[in-house]
């Protein structure tokens, strides 16, 4: 059986201002903010620097948020994905690493997911950023370390382990140190991945995540694609009887002459 969809969005800038309220209840950052914010970064070069060492911890990286998607970043890359690529259904998480609601469906509602919809073949997993910087402004260091860890093949691992230890890095001036610690953990070269954080190279990939996100109508975290559809908050049941509901339309639909 195909796919039940494939949703194939391009590029899209985040929305204006009309977006601020939503930003509060775990929406996305207007492009206006975004823009202020990033001004006054740029006047204030020194207090950042300080700040970015006293929340992220010495030696961390920078990850800009402002950067231009180049085609390399999206070339071949539709997400980190489980499961088979011909499952009926395609699920598409939308999530900010920082959010307590993704840590909640990461821990406690993901492995039901997987258990019952990835490994029984019923649908394939898709998984997007889309970090909340005027909330969550560790959420990029983040993503980039799991981006770094899918390097050695550790994306799932380590994407569990900073879930798993989300009240301990969120606030913590030593995120860095931890994310290092959950690589190690999950038996990745640490030295490997510190020299791919440092290169920040998935910046952009993290950045056409967000936009993706946008394009497609997400405008909370997590929010899922689920047939062309989006849906924000979603628990692990309401997502298995849902996947259920679109296989058996979709073989009533084949049986219908």
């Amino acid at each position: 059986m195909g796919r039940l969809s494939r949703a194939l969005v391009g590029a899209a800038r985040i929305p204006g201002p009309a977006l601020a309220d939503r930003c509060r209840l775990g929406g996305i950052m207007a492009q206006g903010q975004r823009g202020f914010t990033m001004a006054i970064a740029a006047v204030a070069v020194i207090g950042v620097a300080f700040i970015g060492w006293k929340v992220f911890g010495s030696g961390a990286p920078s990850i800009p948020a402002n950067v231009t998607v180049l085609a390399a970043d999206t070339s071949g890359f539709r997400g980190y994905i489980l499961g088979s690529a011909d499952a009926p259904v395609e699920i598409t998480e939308y999530a900010d690493f920082q959010c307590p609601g993704c840590g909640a469906f990461a821990t406690v509602q993901f492995p039901d997911v997987r258990a019952r919809l990835i490994e029984t073949g019923k649908a394939t997993f898709r998984y997007r950023d889309l970090p909340l910087d005027n909330i969550h402004p560790q959420s990029r260091l983040a993503a980039h370390a799991a981006a770094c860890a899918n390097d050695q093949g550790k994306f799932w691992e380590v994407k569990s382990g900073i879930y798993q230890r989300q009240s301990e890095w969120s606030l913590s001036s030593s995120a860095y140190d931890i994310f290092g610690e959950i690589v190690a953990a999950a038996g990745a070269d640490v030295s490997a991945w510190r020299e791919c954080m440092q290169s920040t190279k998935y910046a952009g990939r993290i950045e056409a995540s967000a936009q993706e996100a946008v394009a497609v109508g997400a405008r909370s975290t997590p929010s899922f694609l689920i047939n062309g559809r989006i849906y924000s908050g979603m628990s692990g049941d309401q997502m298995v009887r849902l996947v259920d509901s679109l296989i058996a339309a979709s073989a009533q639909d084949s049986a219908t002459p």
